[in-house]
């Protein structure tokens, strides 16, 4: 049986990244080999060290929207109100807390320019509610909107484009993609000079992020669906790689998951879009993805299991506890790993 617990691991709380680096790419990297098991401990501007010319690292373009709002019912309670996923230009899927507020019919007030109306609950417990507004929904959320940041960081964050990669461009995450954070324009077009291509695809972070996997059981956990795009352009610059021997370097699990979803069985992509609820742990055969950036993750998440799935579970889990014996800083604000 493949089990939850068997993907914990041990974290001092001091640990876990509460502010993001200055400047983005001057965070630390751990780099693994998969073929020899060994281990470096580099700065995350070094990764340009690591690539070749023909490389394309795939990057998820994806711009977090400020999904976290705070409305008031008609007694004056405040619930918390979290942006999920779209449904059309006024429906959304949410997670509002307490969710007892936030029965079928309530109304709810975000401010003079924005309320909504709980329209039902989803079977996994999400309100669907319709929002009603003048104007444009992007930028009055701009306005009454926070970034939706993990529960684990208490620090207020400074500037809010920190917790957006540089490359993103499509409205729609509840939470960052975070292995991209580290880098930066100038590391970019570096990369870009070596002769590294970069393909762009999207897939939009939503509640898989902030769902804890309950089920000890892994073959019951189901993962929250999120949309993602591929596009004719990524498709193109990943199959010609495919096809000469050329390296596939994925930015996050966010842009494998997104690569896997789509890959045929000889790791080519087709251009397309739709939802996909991939939940890729030990064992997995992994048709596209030769290489990878990430973050270090939660124990038991869905995040600390696909990083298994592609370099080994007890490797994985080797490595995570250097990485606490070399103090490396955890999670969205944390260290990258680049796993070869």
């Amino acid at each position: 049986m493949l089990l939850k617990s068997d993907y914990n691991y041990d974290l001092p709380e001091e640990l876990i990244a509460q502010t993001p680096a200055e400047p983005r790419d001057s965070s630390r990297l751990l780099v693994y080999d998969r073929k020899t098991g060994k281990t470096e401990h580099r700065v995350f501007r070094d990764v340009k060290e690591y690539l070749r010319p023909g490389d394309v690292l795939v990057v998820n373009n994806t711009k977090v929207l400020p999904a976290r709002l705070y409305g008031y019912t008609p007694n004056g309670g405040r619930v918390e109100v979290l942006l999920l996923k779209r449904r059309d230009l006024t429906e959304w899927e949410v997670l509002v807390r307490p969710g007892k507020k936030a029965r079928p019919g309530t109304e709810l007030v975000v401010s003079d320019e924005l309320s909504l109306t709980v329209k039902g609950v989803t079977g996994t417990g999400e309100r669907v509610v319709e929002f009603h507004f003048d104007g444009v929904f992007e930028d009055i959320l701009s306005r009454v909107g926070s970034m939706p940041l993990p529960p684990y960081i208490h620090e207020k964050l400074q500037d809010k484009d920190r917790y957006q990669t540089v490359y993103c461009k499509t409205d729609g995450s509840a939470a960052a993609p975070t292995a991209g954070l580290h880098f930066t324009q100038e590391l970019l077009g570096e990369i870009r000079g070596m002769g590294v291509q970069i393909a762009e695809v999207l897939l939009h972070v939503g509640l898989g992020t902030f769902r804890p996997v309950k089920e000890e059981d892994l073959t019951h956990h189901v993962m929250h669906s999120e949309y993602y795009c591929v596009s004719e352009e990524a498709a193109g610059i990943v199959n010609a790689a495919r096809r000469e021997g050329r390296r596939v370097i994925a930015v996050g699990t966010t842009s494998v998951r997104t690569l896997e979803t789509v890959a045929d069985e000889n790791g080519l992509l087709r251009p397309c879009s739709g939802d996909t609820s991939i939940f890729i742990y030990p064992p997995y055969r992994f048709k596209c993805v030769d290489a990878l950036i990430t973050n270090f993750h939660l124990p038991e998440s869905t995040l600390i299991m696909l990083v298994s799935a592609f370099m080994g579970r007890e490797e994985c889990l080797r490595v995570y506890r250097e990485a606490v014996e070399k103090k490396y800083r955890f999670f969205s604000f944390g260290d990258a790993m680049l796993v070869l």
